[in-house]
């Protein structure tokens, strides 16, 4: 199996309420994540927008998670984000085939 590294965007907003997602509910998305892939790297959150297929748009704080997975453990990952953040799409993305992950 041959790892990437990935990059997947998690909500900040709940979307069937709209209140901000706490980070003790991060935190067990984050623990899902390492058990899967063995470790992300969670970057500062940027603006998104996004239009859903029936036209409707979304704009919202989008955070950018960097995972070193193969493409079943990141489609476990998205399924997983799917699920537990209760999300219409999730997006992620390889950003590299070439990963050096070297151990001392």
């Amino acid at each position: 199996m041959t790892n990437g590294l990935w990059e997947i965007l998690v909500p900040t907003i709940h979307s069937s309420n709209g209140k901000p997602i706490r980070t003790r509910f991060h935190k067990v998305w984050d623990k899902k994540v390492r058990e899967i892939s063995g470790g992300l790297t969670i970057m500062q959150p940027a603006r998104g927008q996004w239009v859903a297929p029936d036209g409707k748009l979304f704009m919202e704080r989008m955070i950018p998670v960097r995972v070193l997975a193969s493409c079943h453990q990141i489609s476990e990952i998205v399924k997983f984000t799917i699920d537990y953040y209760n999300q219409i799409a999730v997006l992620a993305y390889k950003i590299s085939d070439e990963v050096i992950l070297k151990y001392r």
